[in-house]
């Protein structure tokens, strides 16, 4: 259902339990930034937790663990979510606690500098004291030229110190409005009292039109790119990118296919040939996700044991990609990946948090549920062929970005060893 002021709504029954998960998704994340606010989103977040004029500081969580609840939320590159997992009977207070928020955000100066301060550690746990973490975020900024996926979720350290609370009012007031949000909630509910309860709720929250979500289209890539990244670390890595399609184009099925073939448990292509058969990698793993609000990267990765040179790493890593190429599944190897791609799909369904993260996610990004609801069907039509053509079509050295970890020793591992007792 859609309510007059814009909002989607979406209920899906679930009687097997007494509970209900309710999720809120804005169709906002680090996407919609631009150069030099980075970070917006992800402090946004956090700044809905500050308390409106009609309920203070922390009394959310508060509230909802009082009734036995959980809550939290979760920023992007393509959406915000927030939720409550809690008792079906308590379903009207999580609605108004979301709706009262939605329109009555009190931002004060003075939180949003202490937020802005705990986002900055969040950045530098995260980020900046993570190697791996620093090597991903320095291979988007080289993969993308144009498009706002090149920065990080949690925003560049420089811009989180520009931000004011005058930036979050005006991000908050500009997207956080009924047209641009879809409220979910599965569980055990009644859909036809349950949404008039809703529009009860909601249906007074005023906002400005659905804000527009400007077509970026990424330049073409005309050859490889490379970064390098040399940070205090333990063992060298090394990570690639490669350019494929979203959701919206019919090879994202075989892509999936393709990716839990290389990556998906220890008996996975390449675990197998690196971790496992040549003993070159401790770990070896990769990573696609169709619903995107705009075409990805499709990664692999490697981390190399201490002995292991990092260039014979490479090479063993890129061999497999193009072995699969050459060399299709067998029919006991893609049956395996196309069930462990259905298996999580169907676990997804079986939850009414996960099975509520899939509609949101579908919903925000542009996908709709009637993509998840074809899913299962297309992995299953997924051929051998399909894959080795998925692979040569684009895991090709010219759409590709990769990332190098350089490890350096700590500066303490140069200090003497300490000699003498140690007082007691």
């Amino acid at each position: 259902a859609v309510l007059p002021n814009g909002l989607r709504v979406i209920l899906i029954p679930e009687p097997k339990a007494p509970v209900v998960t309710v999720q809120v998704w804005y169709r906002v994340g680090s996407r919609d930034e631009v150069s030099g606010t980075t970070g917006l989103s992800h402090l946004m977040e956090h700044m809905m937790f500050k308390g409106t004029a009609r309920y203070g500081k922390g009394e959310f969580s508060r509230l909802i663990a009082g009734r036995g609840g959980t809550e939290n939320a979760f920023t992007s590159q393509d959406y915000t979510a927030y939720f409550e997992n809690l008792a079906s009977d308590q379903i009207g207070l999580a609605l108004e606690l979301e709706a009262d928020r939605m329109t009555g955000l009190a931002i004060v100066d003075q939180e949003f500098l202490l937020e802005r301060d705990v986002v900055k550690e969040e950045r530098r746990f995260r980020t900046e004291d993570d190697p791996q973490g620093a090597l991903i975020e320095q291979l988007s900024a080289v993969a993308f030229l144009a498009h706002p996926y090149r920065w990080p979720v949690i925003g560049w350290m420089n811009d989180l110190d520009r931000l004011t609370a005058d930036d979050i009012r005006a991000y908050y007031h500009r997207q956080y409005t009924p047209a641009n949000a879809v409220v979910v909630v599965v569980g055990d509910l009644d859909p036809t009292a349950l949404l008039d309860r809703i529009r009860a709720t909601f249906g007074a929250v005023e906002g400005p039109e659905r804000p527009p979500r400007p077509a970026i289209v990424e330049p073409p890539q005309r050859g490889e790119r490379r970064v390098i990244v040399k940070k205090e670390a333990q063992l060298p890595l090394v990570m690639a990118g490669y350019r494929v399609p979203n959701y919206a184009h019919p090879d994202t099925y075989a892509l999936t296919v393709l990716t839990a073939l290389l990556s998906e448990g220890r008996s996975a292509r390449l675990h197998r040939a690196l971790v496992y058969a040549r003993q070159i990698a401790l770990e070896a793993g990769g990573d696609y996700t169709a619903l995107s609000a705009d075409p990805p990267l499709l990664s692999v990765y490697a981390t190399a044991h201490a002995t292991t040179p990092i260039g014979d790493l490479e090479r063993a890593l890129f061999d497999e990609l193009d072995r699969i190429k050459t060399t299709p599944p067998d029919e006991r190897e893609l049956t395996k990946a196309k069930n462990q791609i259905e298996a999580q799909f169907l676990l997804g369904q079986d939850s009414n948090f996960y099975r509520a993260m899939q509609i949101g996610m579908a919903e925000t990004v542009g996908a709709g549920r009637g993509y998840l609801t074809t899913f299962v069907a297309k992995i299953r039509n997924v051929s051998a062929a399909d894959v080795s053509r998925v692979a040569k079509t684009y895991l090709v050295e010219d759409t590709r970005t990769v990332g190098t970890l350089v490890p350096l020793p700590s500066p303490d591992a140069t200090l003497p060893p300490a000699t003498g007792s140690t007082p007691r």
